[in-house]
């Protein structure tokens, strides 16, 4: 560490902060003022028709708007001014989507259907289009799940861009549309309800008390696959596929776990997501710095104290009304030695899916706003011997108004999350604006020796 730092290592007492034993389910009524939001927006926009596409790894918009998301197969929502949706699904799906929470017209469309499967009793895609609303001369937003500058790039396949361009004709309009759910400031899934803010805060509950779990159950000998039962999934949906790894395959950071029994001496990552939740950890399968290479035994000095510091400045900079560009400098100002490898925006925005949209970037004056759910997702990727350091956790955003709503609504939530950020004060010596709700059970918690995982990181005063 240099002369001036404050980050140090110390012996720590985790609290159990408790967790929601139900996750909260949304009220009567959220789909329909979603969708009707969604219409005030294309109409803003000048879309007559939007048409959303989703497959089982990008259902996040779809699932947000109508409660249902496919199951082996694609889906595809067609969003009117005023009809009741069409919701066309394949053959395994067409009876979930007739349950979805928004009420909507379940239209089978087989082509969605597994290869190999019947295909014999659904009518054309260009028909069932036009009898949802797609006609010639109409303005059409396709909605995937990126946002290019360019809106002609729709991630859509192919079959379904060509015949809605077919039915629109050279006098219509068929462009990209998922901005105005997913755009870092504007975007309907940047901003949640009190509800929704909840289930997430209950998903957090799992996936941070499972990091914490796994990392007070770390041992040499464990295989990778075994250790992952120590993360205790319930079984909910999965935002991003579970990463864990140790030893060399652990540089990579992305891949799943294998059968290789865990090594003294090992570097390890695990991140484990659901949705509306992640939480990932990184360091070393050591006691101590003297177990480790003696060209890295600064490990701590070197990488990981600077680090929590300029994760501890992000923390306390965030506040409603913030710019992503303000986030950004932080980072920049701190880590911003190539040593340290930052390369990635420095935060984004959660929701069912791991990254919605990152606000944060060099000068961007987009600002937080009250609702938001955020991933503190600052990767160091040194590429040498130092390996890495990692907090991933996910906080809310709520104003003075929306904090009394959740104190009023979700009073549990409320005790928990005031029991959070009172730690982060008190014992790691970050202090929070009252517009930070920490989500997870293990919040800013960053232990870098694994076989010791009841000393880490805080400042001194």
């Amino acid at each position: 560490m240099t002369a001036t730092s404050r980050a140090r290592l110390a012996d720590i007492e985790l609290p159990d902060f408790g967790r929601s034993s139900v996750a909260p389910e949304l009220p009567e009524g959220t789909y329909q003022a979603r969708l009707e939001r969604l219409r005030t927006a294309m109409g803003r926009r000048g879309h007559d028709t939007l048409v959303v596409f989703a497959d089982r790894e990008h259902s996040a918009n779809l699932a947000y708007l109508t409660g249902f998301d496919p199951r082996f197969e694609e889906a595809i929502l067609v969003v009117g001014p005023a009809s009741r949706p069409a919701l066309l699904a394949g053959n395994e799906c067409i009876g979930l989507a007739r349950a979805a929470a928004l009420p909507v017209e379940a239209i089978l469309f087989q082509e969605l259907s597994l290869p190999g499967q019947p295909r014999d009793r659904s009518r054309p895609l260009a028909a069932i289009l036009a009898d949802a609303g797609v006609r010639r001369g109409g303005r059409v937003g396709v909605v995937g799940w990126k946002a290019p500058a360019d809106p002609s790039w729709i991630e859509a396949p192919a079959f379904l861009v060509d015949t809605l361009r077919a039915i629109v004709g050279e006098a219509g309009l068929v462009e990209n549309a998922t901005d105005l759910l997913i755009d870092a400031e504007e975007g309907l899934r940047v901003t949640n309800e009190p509800a929704q803010i909840a289930a997430f805060e209950h998903a957090a509950g799992e996936t941070s008390a499972g990091v914490l779990n796994l990392l007070r159950g770390l041992r040499p000998g464990l295989r990778e696959r075994d250790a992952v039962a120590l993360l205790g999934w319930s079984g909910a949906p999965l935002s991003c596929h579970l990463m864990l790894t140790a030893g060399p395959r652990a540089r990579h950071g992305l891949l799943s776990p294998g059968d290789r029994a865990m090594e003294r001496g090992d570097p390890f990552t695990v991140a484990f997501g659901i949705w509306g939740a992640l939480n990932c950890r990184a360091g070393w399968l050591v006691e101590s710095a003297d177990e480790l290479p003696v060209a890295i035994r600064d490990y701590v000095d070197r990488l990981v104290g600077p680090y929590f510091e300029a994760v501890a400045t992000w923390y306390e900079a965030l506040h409603v009304g913030q710019t992503g560009g303000r986030l950004q400098a932080i980072i920049d100002e701190r880590l911003g030695d190539p040593f340290f490898g930052i390369f990635l925006n420095p935060g984004h925005q959660l929701h069912l899916d791991e990254w919605v949209n990152s606000p944060v970037g060099p000068g961007r004056t987009t600002e937080l706003k009250s609702g938001s759910v955020l991933q503190v997702d600052i990767i160091p990727a040194t590429g040498g011997p130092y390996f890495t350091t990692n907090i991933e956790d996910g906080i809310a955003l709520a104003d003075g108004a929306l904090r009394a709503e959740l104190a009023a609504a979700h009073p549990a939530l409320w005790s928990r999350v005031q029991a959070r950020r009172a730690f982060m004060r008190e014992a790691l010596g970050i202090d929070l604006h009252p517009d930070v709700l920490p989500l997870s059970n293990m919040p800013a918690y960053l232990p870098p020796f694994l076989l010791c995982p009841d000393r880490a990181m805080t400042l001194s005063r």
